[in-house]
């Protein structure tokens, strides 16, 4: 029973649901370090990479993917692997 109350409604009639998964600022990591991350990871280009570090560190978290929620589990878990700190989150609704 407890695994199944922690599946939303959304979950059980669509699996496939957005979600994203955000990186957030912490006093560790150069910034350099986490566009080179979001490069390689990722395959994001230079300035794109550039403009998600950016947002991390002045905004305090950047979304960096969206899809569906075990591909999402899995770019936090990389991101994780790489001493970053991620997060994933249902993605807002427009």
């Amino acid at each position: 029973m407890g695994e199944e109350t922690a599946v939303s409604v959304d979950e059980k009639i669509n699996p496939a649901s957005s979600w994203v998964t955000v990186v957030h600022n912490d006093p560790v990591n150069l910034m350099s370090y986490v566009q080179w991350v979001f490069e390689s990871y990722f395959g994001m280009n230079t300035e794109v990479a550039r403009k998600k570090m950016l947002q991390v560190h002045h905004r305090g978290r950047s979304v960096v993917a969206s899809g569906g929620r075990e591909q999402m589990e899995k770019d936090a878990q990389a991101m994780h692997g790489f001493g970053l700190w991620a997060t994933i989150e249902p993605e807002a609704s427009s």
